[in-house]
């Protein structure tokens, strides 16, 4: 990934772990996560820790197939949201991975698990194509809108595959266009979030 394009989404996305009311080339937070389907009354039960900062692009820890006692990785976790709905649907048996690149997201998620009282899922820094995870680990993996912001694609798909078992699963949401931005909104060095 081009260093200059992963140093400022880190800025961005760390901006918006440690001022989330501040204004963000991205939606973040309560509302915005109500607006992609995630109910109130879940969010209810989360930290706002982790919901205060979120910035994913879809209800993905909502709608995927998450069985009670599973290994399930979170990549791209951000303040934990996800995180902390799948801990809770794996139960005591199961575990949670989160792993982001921001250490200020994981300091949010962190901060969120310990105050929800979640001990089945553990924060990581790392980076989406080269995952300290062991081969066929991972039952579920959930991966909430890190593509479009990494270039290195190839290598994230065939981290998952290499880390995801044979028959587990993997619950992917990103932005996808339906045509070509017009050419004053496309991305460029200084607005790579176009």
């Amino acid at each position: 990934m081009n260093p200059d394009i992963r140093a400022g989404v880190q800025r961005a996305y760390s901006a918006a772990a440690e001022n989330p009311q501040a204004e963000h080339p991205f939606p973040v937070g309560r509302s915005f996560a109500e607006s992609l389907g995630y109910s109130p009354d879940v969010l209810a039960t989360i930290p706002a820790a982790a919901v205060d900062a979120f910035a994913g692009v879809s209800n993905v820890a909502v709608f995927a197939e998450i069985p009670p006692g599973a290994t399930v990785l979170d990549l791209g976790c951000g303040a934990g949201l996800d995180s902390l709905i799948a801990a809770r649907r794996v139960g005591p048996t199961g575990k949670i991975i989160g792993i982001d690149f921001s250490e200020a997201m994981l300091v949010r998620a962190r901060q969120a698990a310990a105050e929800a009282g979640i001990n089945n899922v553990e924060f990581r820094q790392a980076d989406a194509e080269n995952l300290s995870l062991d081969d066929a680990s991972i039952d579920v993996a959930l991966v909430n809108g890190i593509f479009n912001l990494n270039p290195a694609r190839d290598c994230i798909f065939s981290e998952l595959a290499r880390v995801v078992r044979p028959d587990g699963a993997i619950y992917a949401a990103e932005l996808i266009l339906r045509e070509p931005l017009p050419s004053e909104t496309q991305a460029s060095e200084t607005n790579w979030f176009a």
